[in-house]
């Protein structure tokens, strides 16, 4: 049924605009196809309290269009009664570590439950600040040069390397966790240990200084392409955890009001990025506008974004004309597994 699901939904060979393919798709669905629905919520990570808003919007969305969807929290409950559950697809709304690093995509793939977003690799590659440059880079893809640092590292060389201001952050969080911007070289080892106290790896990160932006992609392979860029503009220029999820000063603009050209390059870019770590279903990538240069630099890639009152993800699909539903909807029904089953056997 997931496989008929996904051709019926394909959105690649037809020459609409994403939002007109998204509606003729959703035309020829009817919720009881997509059987019973897990949303998956809560987590264990640092970015529990999002995930749950998360998966609440993304659970209402759901009933309301008629889908037998229910919520299961991995954070109250042992993940193996995922099978006892008998869900025939999940929406992962999990955001960071268990729910967006490829373990729980694995899980699925060995119950053979199909699931929202990227597989296995590019779920574990996506998470990880240092794998993802390093596949960035060797694709010819701008990225902010970087090191990583632990309690060792000489400061001052650190800052003749890299220049200040100087990003520090833990390899594998998200939502500007353990983030901090550096502009003294007395404040490094402290925003160090700041990182060092959510992950055992840390990136130090040349700051740049511009637009920050985000532009979310949808498919997979050749048939992934960009929505709306978004530019946020935050309270200080500090788009940090309260700022992105609480704050009524961010604000963000789409349209970005950027030259049409840079925009556009922008979503070749993210498109690039997206396709260069194997993602599929959807993904949002955080971009920074060098103000000096007029280049853009990728920072990250989000397999599993916010779907919250506050997202950027749906702010972009509107923009697109796809409200939040039918976002939803749609995102569920190219929900897929990556291993086929006979996989390995012999002929």
């Amino acid at each position: 049924m997931s496989d008929q699901l996904k051709n019926q939904t394909s959105l690649a060979s037809q020459p609409l605009k994403w939002g007109d393919r998204v509606h003729q798709a959703l035309s020829n669905i009817r919720p009881s196809d997509l059987g019973r629905v897990g949303v998956l919520l809560g987590g264990k990570s640092g970015e529990r309290e999002i995930s749950l808003m998360s998966g609440q919007g993304v659970l209402n969305a759901l009933r309301a269009r008629g889908v037998d969807a229910h919520p299961f929290d991995p954070g109250l409950r042992p993940i193996s009664e995922l099978a006892s559950e008998k869900f025939d697809r999940v929406f992962i709304s999990l955001h960071g570590r268990f729910g967006e690093d490829g373990s729980l995509q694995g899980l699925l793939e060995q119950y053979r439950i199909p699931y929202t977003g990227s597989g296995v690799l590019a779920s574990a590659l996506a998470i990880d600040k240092q794998a993802t440059k390093r596949i960035w880079t060797s694709f010819g893809l701008s990225t902010p040069r970087y090191q990583m640092i632990d309690a060792q590292t000489d400061w001052g060389q650190l800052v003749k390397d890299l220049g200040l201001p100087i990003i520090v952050k833990p390899a594998r969080e998200g939502s500007s966790l353990g983030l901090t911007k550096v502009t003294e070289v007395g404040d490094l080892p402290k925003a160090y240990q700041l990182a060092a106290a959510m992950d055992r790896d840390v990136m130090a990160e040349q700051c740049i200084i511009g637009e920050e932006l985000t532009c979310p992609v949808v498919g997979e392979n050749q048939a992934a392409e960009a929505l709306p860029v978004i530019r946020i503009v935050a309270p200080e220029s500090n788009y940090d955890y309260h700022n992105k999820y609480f704050s009524d000063e961010t604000k963000y603009l789409c349209p970005t009001g950027l030259d049409q050209k840079i925009e556009v390059a922008i979503q070749v870019l993210v498109v690039d990025a997206f396709k260069a770590l194997g993602c599929r279903g959807w993904g949002r990538a955080d971009v920074m506008l060098d103000r000096a240069t007029g280049v853009p630099y990728l920072l990250e890639m989000n397999t599993s974004p916010g779907m919250t009152s506050h997202s950027l993800v749906p702010m972009a699909a509107k923009a697109a004309g796809v409200p939040y539903e039918d976002l939803v909807l749609w995102l569920l029904t190219q929900s897929g597994l990556s291993l086929k089953e006979d996989v390995g056997k012999a002929s």
